[in-house]
């Protein structure tokens, strides 16, 4: 396995979600590209082997495709000559596939990580790699699929320097981007599961709010974690109705801290100027109390209030957010301001 290793010093950002005193570790950075052998397309496994072997405190540049197979490509209007070629070779050499065409740079291994631990990411840097975007919606798929009961692609040109995305010659969308997709195995017990619906292992949640500067905490639930990363989207909408974002590739950079003795059953995030849980269910409802409880529980165990008063004040300050509507599983996130604790 070729990898690159540099020794670098890493500058906290300062964003605790978890506040337990333990600090970032300075580690290496590692630089991990997709190619046949460092990505799976469309699951998650914990019985995939691992690509990267890190410790707590390291840092990865991580590179991630397109979601979507080059014939989706073809058909919005790319030729082949304009795809990258890692694109290229894994599509034509990967035949394990999932049904989802997220190609997921991945596995990473965070030595010393157990199931019941918390795997803190640290979004440091998010930049797109290619001048171009693609959406699709297909029959039976998205929001809306009665209305829309057929195929049709639309390539966006992303101009790099201003920072937009061209949707027309009148409209232009600010770039924001983040990955759809990042994640940890599930539990053994699960097998092989899609990367379609988001879970407790986090996976596809479409979240627009984790950009660079973001940190992420996943529950573990096998030894090493076993992180992947994909579904880079220049930019998207609560909700993302039609089935897909901008997608396009993207290149992360990501510190890895392993986090003990922590209770959480599902993901969370810290933005630098909010509090975030999530919930997923084929439920909106369900996903919502899911949410909800989540918040419930991070203003008890870490905010020291009772849950009484916990539930009063997420219902003066939380706001809740529709964060997909088409992955199978529906995603909701709230998010508590960090301005209103005044000590």
């Amino acid at each position: 396995m070729n990898r690159l290793v540099q020794a670098v010093l890493i500058v906290p950002l300062g964003f605790f979600f978890i506040d337990d005193g333990l600090g970032q570790a300075a580690g290496v950075t590692h630089r991990l590209v997709p190619t046949p052998k460092t990505v799976t397309w469309g699951y998650f496994d914990a019985k995939t082997p691992p690509v990267l072997r890190i410790r707590s405190g390291d840092t990865v540049e991580i590179e991630s495709l397109i979601a979507g197979a080059v014939e989706a490509l073809e058909a919005a209007g790319l030729p082949r000559s304009q795809m990258q070629p890692a694109l290229l070779e894994i599509d034509r050499e990967v035949k394990d596939r999932g049904e989802i065409p997220h190609i997921l740079t991945g596995p990473i291994w965070v030595e010393d990580t157990e199931p019941g631990d918390i795997l803190e990411v640290r979004i440091v840097s998010i930049d797109p790699v290619v001048p171009y975007a693609m959406n699709f919606f297909g029959p039976g798929r998205g929001f809306l699929p009665d209305e829309f009961p057929y195929v049709h692609f639309k390539l966006t040109p992303l101009d790099l320097d201003r920072h937009v995305a061209k949707f027309s010659d009148n409209i232009e969308i600010p770039l924001r981007p983040f990955f759809g997709v990042m994640g940890v195995a599930p539990p053994p017990a699960t097998g092989r599961i899609s990367s379609g619906p988001p879970w407790i292992h986090t996976g596809n949640m479409d979240n627009k709010e984790l950009v660079a500067g973001t940190t992420l905490y996943i529950p573990v639930h096998v030894k090493g974690a076993l992180f992947s990363v994909g579904d880079g989207h220049a930019g998207q909408g609560d909700g993302e109705v039609c089935l897909t974002a901008l997608e396009t590739s993207l290149r992360g950079t990501f510190q890895f801290t392993v986090r003990k003795n922590e209770k959480q059953r599902w993901p969370r995030a810290e933005t630098p100027t909010h509090y975030m849980t999530m919930g997923f269910h084929e439920n909106l409802e369900e996903a919502t109390r899911i949410a909800v409880k989540e918040m419930l529980d991070f203003l008890v165990n870490h905010k020291h209030l009772n849950r009484d008063e916990a539930y009063i004040l997420a219902s003066d300050a939380v706001d809740l957010r529709i964060t997909q509507l088409v992955d199978g599983k529906r995603g909701v996130h709230a998010l508590l301001p960090k301005a209103i604790f005044i000590h």
